[in-house]
């Protein structure tokens, strides 16, 4: 301390009281402050991912509650016209093994060898990748990699979601939960019951069986209509007569319908075969 008013005297502070200590909460220094440090894991670190995880979380089940999945008929072996399509998460290796050297007898590499590798190197990143720098514009290989994944994966799905619309287009087909949404909507109009497709309807019998024409339907039709003609690929026969008349269903023999989906008999049968087929269709009507 200071003796007297000599004002060449050594002047020491003890303490020092000038600065008041503020009132409130005082904010502690971030971990900038301190270099060369890091968060703790617990609780920080983990506390964060845990909030994150929790908001994911809750997004995803109002996704999902907003957006159902869709849901189609039973699996039916027979159905030839389905196309099949996996959930949209899959959709960009669904893709992949359509391609060359992944797939027939390449396809152990393209289901295995492929996304072996792929994930594997995602579990060894770590310990390939150990520089202390986390700024993605100075990691240009790992950044470049997950880049070129990144567009990959979206370049695949959206390649084989239009490839699946083409389809339907192409095929006149409309997707098995949207006819199925449709039907409980009429229904729910109407005041009926939800349509149950597990619980099959009566089939009807087939009229005059014994008829000559049944040798022609067994021939050429029962492959894609079955065998009891209750539809397969093809709709059903029966009751075919309430709905075309039998100059309708000459034509439809004739030159086929929808784009192929059913093929024209013109070049198969006679003009008198179709026509005794035709007749018999005729026959074929439902109360």
């Amino acid at each position: 301390m200071a003796h007297g008013h000599k004002s060449n005297e050594k002047v020491v502070y003890v303490g020092d009281s000038r600065v008041k200590k503020a009132g409130g909460f005082q904010t502690p220094p971030d971990y900038t402050s301190f270099p060369g440090k890091s968060e703790a894991f617990i609780p920080n670190f983990l506390l964060k991912e845990w909030m994150v995880g929790c908001v994911v979380l809750v997004g995803f089940l109002v996704w999902v509650i907003a957006e159902p999945a869709p849901l189609g008929y039973p699996a039916d072996p027979t159905n030839a016209s389905f196309i099949p399509m996996p959930d949209w998460y899959f959709l960009f290796l669904y893709q992949f093994l359509k391609y060359p050297y992944v797939s027939q007898e390449f396809i152990l590499l393209g289901t295995l060898g492929i996304p072996g590798i792929l994930f594997g190197g995602l579990l060894l990143a770590p310990f390939l990748d150990t520089g202390k720098e986390r700024r993605f514009y100075r990691r240009p290989i790992a950044s470049s990699l997950m880049l070129l994944t990144l567009a990959a994966c979206v370049y695949l799905t959206v390649v084989s979601w239009d490839h699946y619309q083409h389809m339907l287009e192409k095929n006149g087909q409309t997707p098995e939960h949207h006819v199925r949404e449709e039907e409980a909507r009429l229904a729910h109009e109407r005041g009926l019951p939800r349509p149950n497709p597990l619980k099959k309807a009566p089939v009807a019998a087939i009229i005059e069986p014994e008829d000559p024409a049944m040798s022609i339907v067994q021939s050429q039709c029962m492959g894609c209509h079955a065998n009891d003609l209750a539809g397969a690929n093809g709709p059903a026969l029966l009751g075919v007569g309430n709905r075309l008349s039998k100059e309708e269903i000459v034509e439809t023999i004739t030159h086929g319908r929808n784009g192929g989906a059913m093929p024209p008999y013109e070049a198969t049968l006679s003009s008198d075969e179709i026509d005794q087929l035709a007749v018999w269709l005729t026959k074929q009507t439902q109360e």
